[in-house]
C-alpha cells in the first residue's frame, strides 16, 4: 500500500525546468568525483541477466524480479533488481588490477517495492566496485571508502547550490559510525526505521555498520542478502532529509563476502541452494577477486541537493491514483 507525507507548507525551491537542469549537472559532477576519489572507470552494465547464472541481486529474498522470454532463444531473461553480483565478476572477467575498480548506470524494475516519498518501482543508482586484497577487508578501510563518498557528495552539494543559491541543503562532512547493534542498545524499545531517524537527527551525516544478521533482540536492522556483502564489513550511508524530517539511505555498501563469510551466511539465511549457480561455486572457490561495493540512488541523492519531498519530483515512474491526487493537492510536481 503506498504512503504519502506532504511537508507543511513545502514547496520546491526549483521550479520543473530548473530541476532537469539541477538534474543533469549534479549527476555529472557526481559521477566525475565518484570515479576520481574512488580510482574507477566507467563500464557499460546490463538491463537484463540470464537466471540460471546467479546474478540478479535477490535483495532481501522475497522480492520478484520483471522476467520475460526472448523469443530467438526461447530461454528467459531477469531485468536486474541491482548490479551487487555481475559488478563482482566484471572485475574477474576484465581483469581490474587492485586498487582499481568500476562504476556503472544501473536502472532496475522493483515491482514489489513500496511506493511513498522514497521508494519507487524505478530505480536508478550508481554500481560500484572495487578490487582489494586482503589487507584490506577491515573496518579501517570501509570507514575511509565512506568518507569519501560522504565528502564527494557534500562537495557536489557546495557547487550546485554556487549555481542555484536558493538550495538550502546543509550536509555534515563528518559522519557517525555506528552498529546496528550499538543502535539497538541505546533505543531498544525503536523499529529500525525509529533509531535511524533518531540517529541522524542528532548527528546528520551516518554509517550504520553491520546490517544483515540477527541482533541480540532475536530481531535484524534489515535483511540483506547473504552472497554480496560480508555482514560483518557492511553499512548504509544515511543522511538526514530536513524537508521530510527523518533520514534518508542514500548508499547501501559494504566489503564483500570471502568462502568463510559466504558458507556462513548461505547456511544461516537458509540459502544453500544458491551454492549451486555458476557465481557461487566461483566464490566458494575463491576464483573471483576480493572485493567492495555499493550503490548509490540517483535520485535520491538529487531529493536530497535540490530539497525535494518525493522522489517523483526527479525521476519518472508510474504512480497510483493515491499518490497522484495527493501530490497534485499538495503542490508537489510529479514528472
Amino acid at each position: 500500500m503506498s504512503s504519502l507525507s506532504v511537508p507543511v507548507s513545502y514547496r520546491s525551491s526549483l521550479s520543473v525546468y530548473e530541476t532537469q537542469i539541477a538534474i543533469g549537472i549534479i549527476k555529472r559532477i557526481f559521477e566525475d568525483k565518484l570515479g576520481q576519489d574512488l580510482n574507477l572507470s566507467r563500464v557499460s552494465a546490463p538491463l537484463f541477466v540470464e537466471p540460471n547464472t546467479g546474478l540478479n541481486d535477490n535483495l532481501s529474498g522475497v522480492e520478484r524480479p520483471v522476467e520475460f522470454e526472448i523469443k530467438e532463444t526461447g530461454t528467459n531473461a531477469q531485468v536486474v533488481q541491482s548490479l551487487a553480483k555481475w559488478k563482482r565478476m566484471a572485475l574477474y572477467n576484465y581483469d581490474f588490477p587492485v586498487g582499481t575498480g568500476l562504476y556503472a548506470d544501473m536502472n532496475a524494475i522493483r515491482r514489489d517495492d513500496r511506493m511513498d516519498n522514497l521508494h519507487s518501482i524505478y530505480v536508478d543508482q550508481w554500481d560500484w566496485e572495487k578490487t582489494i586484497d586482503l589487507s584490506s577487508r577491515n573496518m579501517d578501510f570501509l570507514k575511509e571508502t565512506v568518507v569519501a563518498i560522504v565528502n564527494a557528495i557534500c562537495d557536489t552539494a557546495d557547487l550546485i547550490k554556487l549555481q542555484f543559491p536558493v538550495l538550502q541543503t546543509s550536509l555534515s562532512r563528518s559522519v557517525k559510525f555506528i552498529t546496528s547493534q550499538e543502535l539497538e542498545d541505546i533505543y531498544p524499545n525503536f523499529t529500525s526505521n525509529e533509531r535511524e531517524n533518531a540517529v541522524c537527527k542528532d548527528f546528520g551525516t551516518v554509517f550504520i555498520m553491520q546490517i544483515g544478521d540477527v541482533l541480540k533482540s532475536g530481531s535484524k536492522h534489515d535483511d540483506r542478502a547473504p552472497d554480496y556483502d560480508d555482514w560483518s564489513l557492511n553499512g548504509d550511508i544515511m543522511f538526514w532529509s530536513e524537508p521530510l524530517g527523518c533520514a534518508m539511505e542514500l548508499s547501501s555498501m559494504g566489503i564483500r563476502v570471502d568462502e568463510k563469510s559466504l558458507d556462513y551466511q548461505l547456511t544461516k539465511a537458509h540459502c544453500d541452494h544458491r551454492r549451486e549457480l555458476i557465481y557461487h561455486q566461483k566464490l566458494l572457490a575463491g576464483e573471483l577477486p576480493l572485493s567492495i561495493g555499493g550503490g548509490i540512488g540517483q535520485s535520491r541523492l538529487c531529493m536530497l541537493l535540490l530539497d525535494k519531498a518525493h522522489v517523483g519530483e526527479v525521476q519518472v515512474s508510474v504512480w497510483d491514483k493515491k499518490t497522484l491526487d495527493g501530490c497534485k493537492a499538495a503542490g508537489i510536481e510529479l514528472l
